[in-house]
């Protein structure tokens, strides 16, 4: 269902810049801005909204989301999909996300190992039973390091002229400040957990005691998480959804960069050789000034390092270019790491010398337009 659209319309006459539901995304990640996580589960993630969000942040390794209505994920889910832009400029980190559709108040091992778990307007939506079930299921069995939970903050509806008795037709409750502070404090000691309150949407000037539009409870667990007790033989989530990015932790796409890259070096530089090539022409003297000048590419490439008596040189109709030289461009060195690295990856894929120590560029064509 759409959490927002209900919210929007009442929130009209009182407007929140920027809209409710952006303040809440910008509050979680600002939070993961904060404390870094990998691994981010969203409960109850309904339109993958705030998914979208988190898959720019960089620090993040693995997403997952959790609905119990497949029909709204599934219309959406094509959205966390890898652009071409991803295939073409791989990330240089990892990006798995996964979308799951089942209950929060059901345990599966998908589930497990989380840094960050977010409950965004969720809770006022279960039934009770399912209420009861859930800190078990998030603090006990899940346990990461950090919860978020948001939900409506009932002492803010009287401001909302179109709020009879719930924000939602779907809600089931929705608790005062006192009410979600005792819930939210009792869960915590029950799980070891510390927890402080906040929220989003401010009250109209005047009307400070009134609270947040929207309350959040943020949860630290306090110890360590030493092991997981008994895990669930069995899924309880169906996968509808999920989406490996291209990286340049995989080889594959590594090896593409690298190659891309070195071949796009040596072309500069082959460049910078017939330029200073038909500037000089075969004087000696001059051809010395000739022979340093790949250095002064520092100021497109960045700083370049050229190893003494290693040089670019011009034989017939081919420009041999050092892999030493091309490997002390810093993407390339970046990319690599190594040297070893670098000719491993690039093997049988460019031209290079007898010996394997340059790479190889064919200057008919530019002899050709001269």
């Amino acid at each position: 269902m759409d959490k927002n659209f209900q919210e929007e319309e009442f929130t009209q006459i009182i407007k929140f810049t920027p809209p409710l539901h952006k303040q809440r995304h910008q509050f979680v990640k600002d939070l993961v801005e904060k404390y870094k996580p990998k691994k981010v589960a969203d409960l109850g993630c309904a339109d993958c909204s705030l998914l979208r969000m988190l898959k720019f942040c960089s620090c993040i390794e693995v997403l997952a989301g959790l609905d119990i209505c497949a029909s709204v994920m599934k219309e959406k889910m094509h959205t966390l999909s890898p652009l071409p832009v991803d295939y073409l400029q791989p990330s240089e980190r990892s990006l798995t996300v996964t979308l799951h559709h089942g209950s929060v108040a059901h345990k599966d091992p998908c589930m497990l190992g989380f840094d960050l778990v977010t409950c965004i307007e969720l809770i006022e939506h279960l039934e009770e039973s399912e209420l009861e079930k859930f800190p078990e299921v998030v603090f006990g069995f899940m346990a990461p390091s950090i919860v978020v939970i948001s939900t409506p903050n009932a002492e803010f509806n009287p401001l909302f002229p179109g709020v009879i008795v719930y924000r939602h037709p779907d809600h089931k409750f929705e608790w005062n400040q006192a009410q979600f502070q005792s819930w939210a404090l009792e869960t915590a000691r029950c799980y070891d957990y510390s927890v402080e309150f906040t929220g989003v949407g401010h009250p109209p000037t005047g009307m400070e005691k009134v609270g947040f539009c929207t309350q959040i409870g943020v949860f630290i667990r306090k110890c360590p998480q030493t092991g997981q007790s008994e895990k669930p033989t069995e899924a309880a989530y169906k996968t509808v959804f999920k989406a490996v990015y291209p990286s340049l932790k995989d080889e594959k796409y590594l090896q593409n960069a690298v190659i891309s890259e070195v071949i796009f070096t040596a072309q500069i530089i082959k460049h910078h050789i017939m330029l200073k090539r038909e500037e000089y022409g075969d004087d000696p003297e001059r051809k010395s000034k000739f022979q340093p000048s790949v250095n002064r590419f520092s100021d497109y490439l960045g700083k370049l390092v050229v190893e003494k008596n290693v040089e670019s040189f011009v034989s017939g109709n081919e420009v041999h270019i050092p892999l030493a030289t091309i490997f002390s461009f810093p993407k390339v060195n970046r990319l690599c790491g190594t040297f070893e690295k670098l000719c491993k990856l690039i093997a049988g894929k460019v031209t290079l010398s007898n010996d394997g120590s340059a790479v190889m560029l064919n200057i008919e064509h530019e002899n050709e337009e001269n």
